[in-house]
């Protein structure tokens, strides 16, 4: 009887199934990307008290469609690549002031998107990066006064 079944689904069976990526997991793997790509830019990173906030990421996820497989059983399945689904990221920073705040946040974004596809499966459909707060090196000692 399975395997009757197995030849009407037209899909083996180590194919079948569903995966999920949690919106938690795909924070995670944001936040460990975004702080990866800052920690290449020393001018900033050095700008930045110990101790003050890793990058906060906040995802919408949504399960991709179920697709058509029908004509996809020519492509081997280390060809095609699957997509489990989109995400939607909202990334937010502290970085170094003075520093390239663009190239920053473009490294962020290029990060994040890549490690998403890689390590979760995900389309990244949007992707905002913001700065909180900036930190110059003359804010670094609360001890002092104002700065002129």
């Amino acid at each position: 009887m399975t395997g009757e079944a197995d030849r009407r689904t037209g899909v083996p069976r180590g194919e079948r199934g569903a995966i999920t990526v949690a919106d938690r997991v795909v924070a995670k793997i944001a936040s460990r990307a975004a702080r990866e790509a800052l920690t290449r830019f020393t001018e900033s990173t050095g700008h930045v008290p110990p101790g003050r906030r890793p990058p906060h990421v906040n995802t919408s996820v949504r399960r991709a469609p179920e697709r058509n497989t029908a004509g996809r059983d020519a492509e081997p399945a280390a060809v095609r690549q699957a997509v489990l689904g989109e995400a939607r990221v909202r990334i937010t920073v502290e970085l170094g002031y003075p520093s390239d705040i663009g190239a920053q946040c473009a490294a962020v974004r290029r990060e994040v998107t890549e490690r998403l596809s890689t390590w979760a499966g995900m389309e990244v459909s949007e992707l905002v990066v913001s700065v909180e707060r900036l930190h110059s090196v003359h804010t670094r000692h609360t001890g002092q006064g104002r700065v002129r």
